[in-house]
């Protein structure tokens, strides 16, 4: 008996080693990973927050100190210039982010369902024609719209100028630059959602429009109770992550205004500038890394914050028995 005993004790210290080399090499496999974003990743953000607590910029670049809780303050102080330049730009930047990507949403799920109509001929030809912004490059689409927007010798107002309009100043008045944002930027999005939304459309069983329509309901009906409820639990998991990428859309801004125009009471931002840009300029222009560090930390709480509250109210991601 204690021959078979030590027998079963050595098979299941051999299995207990076994286990333990399997766990050791399965941290090894994903080693790259984890170092990868320890260096790209994590150091970068625990940097960027120690240095929101600091003075550091170009004049205290090598003698920089611990300031502990006053750039945030200063966030909220009246008198200080980064506080002109955060309220205004924080609302404009919730405001962009709501508009632009609801309406490129809608559009979307538009097109996809005229797209989607088994009457339409040629439906290929259009889906293939409006995927076409979504295939090309957004930088060069966007330095595209920039041309074409020109007050003085954009191709559209060129256009406009044929049918005796007065020239607009897309990208020169606050007002209309913004619009001119949210347009650009709905030309570069709507396709995605266009296709995300044909996935969802293909998904919906054909009997449920068939019995609606012997019920006698409208067509408006019928997108209101079939189409519109079956896409949105489908596209909803893929537009949180929307709302938040537009939050946070640095290029558009960047490429297509620059932030301008350019606001009387702060330096830092200009009227077309979110956040994101905000800082970017508060790092570069004006080497203030201190400012620049804590409104990138507010920024990340921010798009956090924002993403839990969708997925909490949405239940988007909540598992289903």
């Amino acid at each position: 008996m204690s021959a078979i005993a030590s027998v079963g004790s050595n098979k299941s210290q051999t299995k207990a080693r076994h286990k333990r080399k399997i766990q050791w090499a399965a941290y090894g496999y994903i080693s790259p990973a984890i170092l990868t974003m320890c260096v790209l990743s994590f150091l970068p953000m625990f940097f960027t927050i120690y240095i929101s607590f600091t003075n550091w910029s170009q004049m205290h670049f090598m003698n920089y100190q611990f300031v502990g809780w006053k750039n945030y303050i200063g966030l909220f102080s009246k008198d200080n210039p980064l506080a002109i330049a955060f309220i205004p730009t924080l609302i404009w930047t919730l405001v962009f982010t709501f508009v632009s990507t609801t309406l490129n949403y809608f559009v979307g799920l538009i097109l996809a369902i005229l797209v989607n109509d088994k009457a339409l001929k040629e439906a290929r030809l259009y889906r293939t024609l409006l995927i076409i912004p979504w295939a090309i490059p957004a930088l060069i689409s966007t330095l595209s719209w920039q041309g074409l927007l020109n007050q003085n010798y954009g191709q559209i107002n060129a256009l406009l100028h044929v049918f005796h309009i007065p020239a607009i100043p897309w990208l020169v008045t606050p007002g209309w630059a913004r619009v001119s944002i949210i347009l650009v930027n709905l030309w570069l999005s709507f396709p995605y959602f266009m296709t995300v939304s044909l996935g969802a459309l293909q998904s919906i069983p054909t009997e449920q429009y068939d019995s609606a329509a012997i019920d006698g309901t409208s067509p408006f009906q019928r997108f209101m109770y079939i189409t519109f409820p079956n896409v949105w639990r489908v596209s909803l998991p893929l537009l949180i992550p929307a709302y938040a990428a537009t939050f946070n859309n640095f290029n558009i801004i960047f490429l297509l205004t620059g932030g301008g125009p350019a606001r009387a009471t702060t330096q830092f931002a200009g009227y077309t500038d979110i956040l994101a840009s905000t800082s970017y300029k508060i790092a570069l222009q004006f080497n203030r890394y201190d400012l620049s560090a804590t409104l990138s930390v507010v920024l990340f709480f921010m798009i956090g914050i924002i993403s839990l509250i969708n997925m909490r109210f949405t239940n988007a991601f909540k598992g289903e028995d």
